[in-house]
């Protein structure tokens, strides 16, 4: 008897590896535990809002900048196990734009993509890296332009004969940094179709920053946006959801039909207003405090059950507002590490005037986010509903009859708020008076949920 073999499809080892890297300088970070794993042959846009970090992520995969935690990985081994030179032979970078201080030609500027080879910029070069630097020139089509003078080029021109250089270094991962910015339309297309080809006939690995979401969603297969970190990362349907570009980017986003392709647009102020008014999404229902992951089980039930709630004041960069952006309806977001600034309160006291209910979850309570519980006493103090979840947090959801009543022990809460409290008791104090304002006390996700459809009747399913 012969016995059959199950055929296992076998992924590639990923040829670049971020493992958690974080970045910044002195306190602030500009990028936070970022985590991505690329294929061989991935065709990557990296998608965010100015200061999201995109460009700063393309400085720490080509060696430039070292992230202060966490490791790159190329081909298994860390940027600096490979060395400077050995790195730059596998990965090029296309910056924004290039301006040189001398009349170089095209075919000389394009020549200094063999400098990782070489040990000087013209003087070793061999017949081989004159057949690399001509089959460079020709991939990227300006060997017509080989004699002209690089600084008086048009900007498109510009653009493909700093694609050539990179391609000299022949790489397997190519690095661009908003490849498209400053060109017109017909330089943008070629560029971007030029790289795709790059992709499909050489099979190099393509990592690009983008700033145009039609031109990704049309070029990139896979997207990754960010905010200081990793919001969402999927196919283009999944990452351009205008409910979570608009929470990222700040403006109203839409998607229209154009010649019969999908379209966003960037609504402005007065449209974005009126269409928010005709928009068939309902006023969130219920409002979190929440931080350092203490809300995930609270949003992604809320989120199943399609109740609508907002959330914040979150610093970009916690865990909770990672999440928040995609599954919230509002996000009231404060920068990272900083303490909860006097224009985020004010948002989260207008959010307390018009929801049903208020469900504070275990968060730690510190001096940054004093402020918030304070709210919710004064929220309490003026009739609003609502919930505090104990901690160890009980992830069973139960429905119906077999739920449990709400009313966790005081005792149990007040003990839970006391070991998460470093504000020398102000925090349990304050939750002391909250629960003296007729707060109630649950410890499960489904008890939650149950108290939420109790007060919010009409706006939660």
């Amino acid at each position: 008897m012969v016995e059959s073999k199950k055929l296992v499809a076998v992924r590639p080892e990923p040829i670049l590896e971020m493992q958690g890297i974080s970045f910044g300088y002195k306190r602030q970070d500009l990028l936070y535990d970022v985590s991505v794993s690329v294929a061989p042959g991935e065709m990557i846009g990296l998608l965010g809002p100015n200061g999201s970090g995109k460009t700063t992520l393309l400085r720490l995969l080509s060696g430039v900048l070292q992230p202060r935690r966490g490791q790159i990985l190329l081909q298994g081994r860390t940027l600096s196990q490979w060395g400077r030179r050995q790195a730059a032979q596998r990965i090029a970078v296309v910056p924004q734009e290039l301006h040189m201080p001398f009349t170089y030609t095209v075919e000389q500027m394009v020549s200094l993509g063999r400098t990782p080879f070489t040990s000087s910029f013209f003087g070793s070069r061999k017949e081989h890296d004159s057949t690399i630097i001509q089959d460079a020139m020709q991939a990227a089509g300006v060997t017509s332009l080989s004699e002209r003078i690089f600084n008086e080029l048009s900007g498109g021109e510009r653009q493909r004969v700093t694609v050539a250089m990179a391609l000299a270094q022949q790489p397997s991962i190519l690095l661009l940094d908003e490849p498209t910015a400053h060109l017109d339309i017909k330089y943008q297309i070629e560029t971007l179709e030029l790289v795709q080809q790059l992709n499909q006939d050489r099979k190099m690995t393509i990592i690009a920053a983008m700033h145009d979401l039609n031109l990704a969603a049309r070029y990139f297969p896979r997207l990754i946006l960010f905010q200081r970190g990793i919001v969402a990362d999927a196919s283009p349907a999944e990452v351009l959801e205008p409910g979570l570009l608009s929470r990222v980017y700040g403006v109203q986003v839409q998607i229209g039909i154009l010649r019969g392709a999908e379209h966003l647009s960037v609504l402005p102020p007065a449209q974005a207003e009126e269409a928010s008014k005709q928009s068939p999404h309902p006023a969130p229902a219920v409002h979190l405090i929440a931080g350092g992951g203490s809300g995930e089980l609270m949003m992604r039930a809320l989120a199943d059950a399609h109740i609508p709630f907002s959330i914040g004041a979150l610093n970009i960069g916690d865990s909770d507002h990672t999440l928040a952006l995609r599954l919230a309806e509002d996000v009231i977001t404060e920068q990272p590490y900083a303490p909860i600034s006097e224009a985020s309160m004010l948002k989260v006291r207008q959010r307390l005037q018009q929801v049903d209910v208020l469900l504070l979850c275990p968060t730690a309570i510190g001096p940054g986010n004093l402020l918030l519980m304070q709210e919710a006493l004064r929220a309490a103090h003026n009739g609003l509903h609502i919930v505090l979840v104990t901690a160890p947090f009980n992830t069973t959801c139960v429905p119906g009859e077999e739920l449990r009543a709400a009313g966790a022990s005081i005792e149990q809460l007040l003990k839970s708020v006391a070991a998460r409290d470093y504000t020398g008791g102000q925090g349990l104090h304050c939750f002391e008076q909250i629960v003296q304002a007729g707060a109630v006390i649950v410890d499960s996700v489904g008890v939650a949920l149950e108290e939420v459809r109790k007060a919010a009747p009409s706006r939660a399913i």
